[in-house]
């Protein structure tokens, strides 16, 4: 079943401007991102040193629902799609402005706050270790800034071109890679993430229309099937997230996220219609258009949320995680969660207003990108590099004028 492919006869049907089912999607896939990345830690804290572990490693198929990153992509293929076609000038630009001004507020707490932690007499161990996983995260703006400048040209390509080009080389660099050549798997960071993001272009322009019901159901069994083969046949983790110590498919991604995004794209088309009426309702939809616009604020503050709370209780109070699955572990995971929202919530009410749309650009894509990028490997952990990739990042973004829409 080719997903580049509708059947005969069957005229393309642009959707409305404004879609719920792909805003389901972008809101739902960054919030199990969210909940995800707050139910992993397994810490403990002892001798001025924290260590940390994944709770899900022992049950990894879990993570084959949880780990949505190719739905999240998959959404915003589709987004970008639609709003390019509706208004192409400067749309690289506002897109840049977007993923970049919200980082302004991340990293000026995270370059001063090591400094200080250590000032106040923190074990320098778990500020590093903190630093460097909150400037983690960013990888997914680096790589979706790609997306964007990517999109005017490929939105334009043949999909029956493009999409065969794109996965057969994960493939290729899944081989290279296996073989021994580790740096090959980094490639994939093109291949995997932009054919996921074409799909997105297929949505778009009407041509998944024919994907519901049982094909929906059959994509979805084989896609899940296709990811069951290669990880029994390895070398391919079962976990979809990276675990300590073990293969990852993620961090390089593998050609088979292009199989589980198969499985969650047929689950999510089944589910298409019965997304759409709870949408529909006014109570869902004036939460989807709250929590819409503030999305990449929440991905940005949920870690440092999380690195927050963990410290009172962990470092602070020297309270370690139970043994996952214990009773203490049920009954503790709700009142943590319910702390995390509650310091997030607190924090995007403080920095959601930096999600501005911008109105041109020039080098700015090089220095937000390569600001995003060297952020990312470093973190914000006390050197002169991550403060040199803000001053880039910052400077890229005064470079775009901000056009704040005036009050009424």
């Amino acid at each position: 079943m080719s997903l580049t492919m509708s059947p005969p006869m069957t005229p393309a049907v642009a959707p409305a401007p404004r879609d719920r089912f792909i805003d389901v999607l972008r809101v739902f896939g960054m919030a199990l991102v969210v909940v995800q990345h707050w139910s992993m830690p397994v810490l403990d804290y002892s001798g001025g040193r924290l260590a940390t572990g994944n709770a899900l490693a022992a049950i990894p198929l879990v993570t084959w629902l949880s780990q949505v990153m190719p739905l999240v992509f998959f959404a915003g293929g589709a987004a970008n799609a639609i709003s390019w076609r509706k208004n192409p000038d400067g749309w690289v630009a506002k897109r840049v402005g977007r993923l970049g001004w919200p980082v302004v507020p991340l990293a000026a707490v995270w370059l001063p706050l090591p400094y200080l932690l250590g000032w106040w007499g923190l074990p320098e161990q778990p500020v590093e270790l903190a630093s460097r996983l909150v400037g983690q995260l960013l990888w997914f703006l680096a790589v979706y800034l790609l997306a964007v400048v990517a999109t005017p040209y490929l939105v334009r390509m043949r999909a029956g071109v493009v999409l065969p080009v794109l996965a057969g080389g994960a493939v290729v660099m899944d081989v290279v890679r296996f073989a021994g050549f580790e740096p090959a798997g980094y490639l994939n960071v093109v291949f995997v993430w932009l054919a996921v993001h074409q799909i997105g272009f297929l949505y778009a322009q009407g041509r998944l229309a024919w994907l519901s019901g049982r094909r929906a159901a059959g994509l979805a069994v084989a896609g899940f099937g296709m990811v069951a083969a290669l990880v029994a046949a390895g070398p391919y983790p079962a976990s979809m997230i990276g675990m300590p110590g073990a293969i990852s498919n993620m961090a390089p991604p593998s050609a088979c996220l292009l199989a589980l995004f198969a499985g969650q794209l047929g689950l999510a088309m089944l589910l298409r219609p019965a997304l759409n009426r709870m949408a529909a309702r006014p109570r869902a939809g004036a939460l989807l258009g709250w929590l819409a616009p503030r999305m990449m604020t929440i991905y940005l503050w949920h870690m440092p949320a999380l690195v927050a709370v963990a410290g009172v209780a962990v470092v602070g109070f020297g309270l370690d995680t139970p043994a996952i699955g214990s009773a203490s572990w049920w009954t503790l995971t709700p009142l943590w969660l319910l702390c995390l929202g509650a310091l997030l919530s607190v924090l995007v009410g403080l920095f959601a207003r930096f999600e501005r749309p911008p109105a041109w650009v020039g080098g700015s894509v090089v220095l937000v990108g390569g600001g995003l990028t060297t952020l990312m490997v470093t973190g914000f952990q006390p050197s002169l590099v991550p403060v040199v990739a803000s001053a880039a990042l910052l400077l890229g973004l005064v470079r775009i004028p901000v056009a704040v829409p005036r009050r009424r």
